[in-house]
């Protein structure tokens, strides 16, 4: 019986010792996974052309997108920088102008003695760049720019110069 006994504990000992004590059990989990195709790319969409101007040198402005360039050779200058356009009843004219003359520090007196720094008019209605509110519709029809941009324009523009104004 001594035998027996000493028999099962060599036993029991050895495979007790296979096995790291106190080590978890290894869980096993199984998941199920639906996949769904990925739905189709979608066309980007189309790109606004960058200069919507057909002019090569001078000032282009696009009413849509609130943007003005300065173009020389036929390649953008300056810009795109953010503009401001006409308010309604004073809508800012599309087409085909020049420059007509500048005025670094003028003032609007039909609009309440207003201050128009760096002017450049493209109309003889009094329609110009210059640096104002970039407010959408903030102007009456002429086209506000930032200070930097307005001093850019002012400086790049000289009477004669192209400028083309496009929906």
């Amino acid at each position: 019986m001594r035998v027996l006994l000493v028999l099962a504990t060599a036993l029991l000992a050895s495979a007790c010792g296979q096995q790291a004590p106190f080590a978890p059990s290894a869980v096993t989990t199984s998941t199920t996974t639906t996949t769904e195709a990925a739905p189709p790319p979608q066309p980007a969409p189309p790109r606004v052309p960058l200069n919507p101007c057909t002019i090569t040198d001078g000032a282009c402005v696009r009413l849509s997108t609130s943007e003005s360039w300065l173009i020389s050779g036929g390649a953008i200058a300056y810009g795109p920088v953010p503009s401001a356009f006409g308010m309604a009843g004073y809508e800012t004219p599309t087409g085909d102008f020049q420059v007509l003359h500048k005025v670094r520090h003028d003032v609007s007196l039909a609009f309440g003695n207003t201050p128009m720094p760096y002017t450049v008019y493209f109309r003889d209605d009094g329609i110009a760049f210059h640096q104002g509110d970039l407010a959408p519709a903030s102007s009456h029809g002429c086209v506000h720019l930032a200070e930097e941009a307005a001093a850019t324009f002012f400086d790049f523009l000289q009477p004669g110069a192209a400028v083309q104004v496009v929906a």
